[in-house]
């Protein structure tokens, strides 16, 4: 069959967003801080914005004048916007938005401008730097380190390693010792044996009683089983203590000390407060700059002596202004009516408390409000909700069902179950998660013990035997 090029026409359908609707999603999904910086930008950019540092009875005073209402300006398919039509627009659906701003401005916390001290990873490349290894070992090393975690422990297997940096595994491994070879001592293990391993190599405490214990019997220093371990290398009980003092005084964490985690209280988007039975949503514009159409650029439409290039830009930049504002106002109504539904869908939570939540999904919240599943997903991303209980993640409300005898619960009461369980656990004898899972069970909630292990992971709660060396060691110091 003879190949041939021709031309022909076909008539197709597809959804091509136009740049106002990007602008919305855009700033849908933009956390506060960061809308505030876009703000910014974008008042620097267009001089047709400027802020407005007027009050609202002034702006509805300037709006109502006569001669602001009857002059219309030209902006291609905009002839017909009238600057003031806008900003009426901004109660139209009888909607008090209820913007908080104290305007009290904070100065910096002092903290903000305390120097930083070097993370794991920073340290680690640095010791890399000064080894002597070959290039090629350097740089294996270098991907090795990128995918070493906070707590000091390697996330990849070889193989990946091999696969990423391209090398053999006889390479591999000579990178992972030399990485093992730095300090903090026991960083770059796989597991918290070879963790523990790599520091009693420091001490020089191989092949001794130390390392047969560590290999054979962490569950019997847990449960002070000396007499069994004792018997199983034909040693004295005195012995056996000895050497589980020095392991009480290893580190199963040894990239604690270059941790650079933070507590950060979030700014909530939004405040839901509870008066004379009724529920008030307040969004929090606070450090949000205002913006208005600049009235300077507004009296450069009847100015006759522009020329065409002049009063495209004005055109261009006004259209710009009038999308980003609207874009605003959008993004702040869609906010609203999101958090009218989350309070439709968890009254209980907000009137009696966490144990009250309710299974629920993005599906849910975007056919009661008749907007797309996305939708929902970009408005409640990297945002807070600030209520008498305290400040949650909007994503804190949606989660999935667990049966129980009394209905379906949600994921995020058992996950809360599960941390007070543990937050109450007898810390000489911290719980298993078959044992977590057993106490879900009698209380009516049918969870298998992978999935407590699952979500005691997500809680970022350690297992039972590192709960229990973290307190072994804690009464060592």
């Amino acid at each position: 069959m003879a190949l041939e090029q021709r031309a022909e026409l076909r008539l197709t359908q597809k959804l091509a967003l136009t740049p106002q609707l990007q602008l919305q999603l855009k700033l849908l999904q933009l956390p506060q801080l960061e809308l505030a910086e876009f703000i910014e930008l974008q008042l620097m950019e267009n001089p047709m914005l400027e802020l407005d540092d007027e009050s609202e009875s002034d702006r509805e005073t300037e709006l109502s004048s006569e001669d602001m209402v009857e002059e219309p300006v030209v902006v291609d398919k905009l002839e017909k916007i009238i600057v003031d039509d806008y900003f009426a627009e901004r109660a139209d659906d009888g909607r008090d938005l209820g913007y908080f701003n104290p305007g009290v401005e904070e100065k910096p916390s002092f903290e903000l401008f305390y120097s930083t001290s070097s993370d794991l990873c920073d340290h680690l490349l640095w010791q890399l730097r000064l080894s002597r290894a070959s290039d090629k070992i350097r740089a294996v090393a270098e991907v090795i380190i990128g995918n070493i975690d906070e707590d000091g422990y390697l996330r990849a297997t070889e193989e990946e390693i091999a696969k990423i940096s391209d090398v053999d595994m006889e390479t591999v491994k000579k990178a992972i010792e030399l990485v093992q070879s730095f300090d903090p001592a026991g960083v770059g293990a796989r597991d918290i044996k070879e963790c523990l391993f790599l520091q009693i190599r420091e001490l020089d405490l191989e092949n001794t009683l130390v390392q047969s214990i560590i290999e054979e019997h962490l569950e019997d220093i847990r449960k002070k089983k000396y007499e069994n371990i004792a018997k199983k290398f034909n040693v004295s009980v005195d012995e056996v203590i000895k050497a589980v003092k020095i392991i009480e005084k290893l580190e199963p964490r040894p990239g604690r000390n270059f941790s650079k985690t933070q507590v950060t209280i979030p700014v909530p988007d939004v405040y839901v407060n509870k008066i004379e039975g009724e529920y008030q949503i307040v969004l929090n514009d606070e450090g949000i700059p205002k913006l208005r159409l600049s009235k300077l650029y507004k009296e450069l439409f009847t100015e006759k002596d522009l020329s065409a290039d002049e009063r495209k830009y004005l055109k261009e930049k006004f259209k710009n202004a009038v999308e980003l504002l609207k874009s605003i106002e959008q993004r702040n109504k869609t906010i609203y009516r999101v958090t009218e539904s989350l309070i439709k869908f968890q009254r209980d939570f907000f009137d009696k408390g966490i144990s009250y939540l309710k299974p629920l999904n993005l599906r849910d919240v975007a056919v009661d409000l008749g907007l797309h599943e996305s939708t929902i997903s970009r408005v409640t991303s990297n945002k807070y909700l600030a209520c008498d209980h305290g400040v949650f993640s909007f994503r804190f409300f949606f989660s999935n069902a667990l049966p129980s005898n009394e209905g379906n619960v949600s994921t995020t009461f058992v996950k809360d179950l599960i941390q007070k369980i543990i937050s109450e656990e007898n810390p000489e004898s911290p719980l298993s998660d078959k044992e977590i899972s057993e106490m879900l069970k009698r209380q009516g909630i049918d969870i298998a013990r992978r999935t407590v292990a699952k979500y005691r992971e997500e809680l970022k709660i350690p297992p039972k035997s590192l709960r229990k060396l973290k307190i072994i060691k804690e009464d060592e110091g």
